[in-house]
């Protein structure tokens, strides 16, 4: 039986844990936070899950929360106008599968009692370099699915992947309930505010019940580069609604009767997206493979984090069922990762076209949405697979020609 490690205990880890068991693998999985502790902790994302990444879970097993969960219907965008009105405004359907947002909160200890119940070995602890020595020694495979501390920088940043090397939003997530409902059908509503940032919502399961996760990303030093000096929930919730109340009224509308859903329904921050090598090199030599967002770190602009690390989960779990007993060596490892970048390599590419001032084609596309249903249609889906804004939505002549192609009568 090969024996396997993991490090982390998130959307990856545990994931590809419970698919290696399943599988009869031996597995360990080492993290350093208990379920309890994770469950009564603070929140750690802004997950929001499209179709194929949901079909994953499901095919998976872990789908646990299918009918408890709010399902999200569709995408909405507005683009504010100066003077505080709606310069781009529509919505549509999602027709790749409903998508849907779990609190990790509530996800991860249940997956780690999934762990644990098929007979994986769950470890709390936290791993330094002189610890990984030993463990992969032990192993036939050590992933590394968590990017914090100096077991992620093993990883060498690659400059050449890596478009940018600080952050470009400031980041602010705040998780309420008694937000007024949107009309007709739930969505993810994404809103720009040219110059100054953008702010999406959508509903979600958190550890006290149904929510609504908002999301702001502030360009940093502009008006919502402003987390900085709040210091308590109370102050947090306040500066969620003051932002909306300035910049985007028709939600500040829906936002009247908020109140957070716990104490700890809070996060502020801000990281720079990066893409590093996957393969990790330990001081004896020994090789570790890196693995989701430990490699792979997108700004959640465009609310593809969750789905890329089970899309990354997916192509590693084959690539380890399909190489058998033969050496997990480093070019296994590299073309592993090779196979996850190419599909990976078009949802960063179309992620950070959001972290820079739109291109002119970017918005003639966006406002024609609004006069097209199936133009709308084609963005939202593009969600679910990021390849298919490829290239009529990123490349100025494809967009050129699909602009005239809508237009003909």
């Amino acid at each position: 039986m090969r024996k396997i490690t993991i490090i982390g205990a998130g959307q990856s880890g545990l994931l590809m844990g419970i698919g290696l068991r399943k599988k009869g693998y031996d597995v360990t999985i080492i993290t350093n936070k208990t379920g309890d502790e994770i469950y009564n902790g603070g929140i750690l994302s802004s997950q929001a899950m499209f179709g194929a990444a949901l079909d994953i879970e499901r095919d998976f097993g872990t789908d646990f929360w299918e009918d408890e969960c709010p399902k999200i219907d569709g995408i909405s965008l507005t683009v504010a106008a100066p003077d505080g009105t709606k310069a781009i405004d529509w919505a549509a359907r999602l027709t790749t599968g409903h998508a849907n947002s779990i609190d990790q909160r509530v996800k991860m200890p249940l997956w780690m009692n999934e762990f644990e119940r098929l007979g994986g070995k769950l470890v709390i602890d936290e791993v330094t370099i002189d610890s990984l020595e030993i463990i992969a020694a032990e192993c036939d495979l050590v992933m590394v699915a968590s990017g914090k501390g100096d077991i992620g920088k093993m990883f060498e940043r690659d400059a050449e992947k890596s478009a940018f090397d600080k952050p470009m939003r400031a980041l602010g997530l705040t998780y309420v309930r008694n937000m007024t409902a949107r009309t007709e059908y739930s969505t993810v509503g994404f809103n720009i505010i040219p110059g100054v940032g953008e702010y999406f919502s959508f509903p979600a399961l958190t550890t006290t019940g149904t929510c609504d996760i908002m999301v702001f990303e502030g360009i940093p030093g502009g008006e919502m580069d402003c987390w900085g000096g709040v210091s308590s929930p109370e102050q947090h919730l306040d500066m969620s609604k003051n932002i909306l109340e300035k910049y985007l009224p028709w939600e500040a509308d829906r936002c009247t009767e908020i109140e957070l859903t716990d104490d700890n329904g809070i996060l502020a921050g801000r990281f720079p997206p990066t893409i590093r090598k996957p393969v990790g090199r330990l001081p004896s030599g020994q090789i570790i493979l890196g693995i989701a967002d430990s490699i792979c770190l997108n700004d959640p602009i465009t609310g593809q984090g969750s789905n890329n690390a089970t899309k990354s989960t997916k192509i590693y779990f084959d690539s380890i069922i399909n190489h058998a007993d033969k050496d997990f060596d480093s070019a296994w490892m590299q073309q592993t990762f090779d196979e996850f970048w190419a599909y990976a390599k078009y949802v960063v590419e179309w992620t950070n076209a959001f972290l820079l001032p739109p291109q002119d084609h970017v918005l003639q596309i966006l406002g024609a949405a609004g006069q097209h249903p199936e133009t709308a249609q084609k963005i939202v889906d593009g969600f679910n697979d990021p390849r298919d804004f490829f290239p009529w939505f990123m490349d100025a002549d494809a967009a050129a020609e699909y602009l005239k192609k809508i237009a003909q009568p």
